[in-house]
């Protein structure tokens, strides 16, 4: 049988039931046909946990991948307090799925346990799904290890509740925060992915003379605050709260290679004012600091559900799940309909969508043969049945 799917989303007050209900209206929507995988996206308004076990309870042992965010997309647009449920069906599709507690405290080590569970068979053609911890640092080397296999990797990290630096995975029947999921899928099941950005330069240079971790503590010899402050406006003292010191990450670093940025985004202004990041920087680099437009973010979703269907080639899409930067949400925060508009006038008015904002979303990057990390991206996986299948 092709693979189907469908999606359900619940508005419900308890987190249990809105779950419960999100999955129900999927399953309903697929009937007999036999389910092979499930997205989870869940609002930080809902205990994670309690999204999880109703979801469970519709789904039983299916293998799912799951992420908390600060807002929810589907079919109706964006929503800020929901349970959306993506569920996936198929004869032939075949996956496994879990959550490994501490990527944010030992990412390489997490990372190692997650292959060793799930055992990616190096011959074979895998996809492998994964969203990490949005804060913790380690997602650069992650996507350093899983260059050397033979995967097709996407994903994300995941958002949340910023406030109390908590972001939250769900794998299988196992969530938490600051940890790693991941799925597994083979079989007759297709996928292409697409991403791009709506950010371009605007003139100022400004060379990373101090990096520390996940902290940028030095532009151009100046605190970050200060040259925030310089070229936007505002004093450095009002970049050290908020809202200011959250938006900053609508304002992120670009570094060029070759003809293209790889954007670097601040989660954050620190009380020090140096910047909050969840990718390190290398000292000395130098960076262009970029803006976003509604345009631009427009034309991006149009150009990644392009690249999305172009890497599908002659299979037949039947879902999509749109990875967007936290960025978007802010800038497109009067046009909650410009992501999933966008991405119809491409994919079809029929095809069922679900996402979410993300602090990174990972991808191949074809021209280096590697698995890219990347801020203020929209990332859509487009799933489908293969020709034939």
């Amino acid at each position: 049988m092709s693979a189907r799917a469908a999606i359900g989303q619940s508005w419900a007050v308890d987190g249990r039931q809105a779950g419960l209900e999100a999955a129900r209206q999927a399953h309903d929507l697929l009937g007999r046909s036999p389910l092979a995988f499930a997205w989870l996206v869940v609002s930080q308004s809902y205990p994670v946990e309690q999204a999880l076990s109703g979801v469970v309870e519709v789904i039983g042992d299916t293998p799912l991948l799951g992420f908390s965010t600060s807002a929810e997309l589907g079919n109706a647009g964006r929503s800020r307090r929901s349970v959306a449920v993506g569920l996936l069906a198929g004869d032939n599709i075949r996956g496994r799925s879990g959550w490994w507690p501490e990527f944010s405290q030992d990412g390489p080590a997490c990372t190692q346990k997650m292959l060793a569970a799930l055992t990616p068979d190096s011959e074979a053609s895998n996809l492998l799904l994964v969203v990490a911890d949005g804060l913790g640092g380690a997602a650069s080397q992650l996507c350093a290890t899983l260059t050397d296999f033979n995967l097709t990797v996407a994903g994300c990290l995941a958002s949340g509740d910023l406030v109390r630096g908590r972001t939250y995975q769900m794998g299988g029947r196992q969530s938490g925060s600051g940890g790693l999921a991941a799925a597994l899928l083979s079989g007759e099941l297709a996928l292409g992915i697409g991403a791009a950005h709506g950010w371009q330069p605007f003139g100022a240079l400004a060379r990373v003379t101090r990096a520390q971790g996940q902290w940028l503590r030095l532009l151009d010899n100046q605190l970050p605050s200060e040259l925030y402050a310089h070229y936007f406006g505002y004093s450095p003292r009002q970049w050290l709260y908020p809202p200011l010191n959250s938006l900053v990450r609508l304002y992120p670093l670009g570094f060029q290679t070759g003809g293209d940025f790889v954007l670097r985004s601040p989660i954050r202004v620190e009380a020090d004012g140096s910047l909050r990041m969840n990718a390190s920087l290398e000292e000395g680099a130098i960076a262009d600091l970029m803006v976003g437009s509604q345009a631009g973010c427009e034309q991006a979703c149009r150009q990644a559900a392009q690249q999305a269907l172009a890497m599908l080639g002659a299979a037949s899409p039947c879902l999509a799940v749109l990875l967007v930067d936290a960025a978007w949400q802010m800038l497109l925060e009067l046009e909650p309909l410009s992501e999933i508009n966008a991405v119809r006038e491409i994919l079809g008015q029929e095809l069922p969508i679900l996402g979410g904002y993300t602090l990174g979303q990972i991808a191949p990057d074809p021209a280096r043969s590697a698995v890219q990390l990347s801020n203020q991206h929209i990332t859509i996986l487009l799933f489908g049945s293969p020709q034939g299948g």
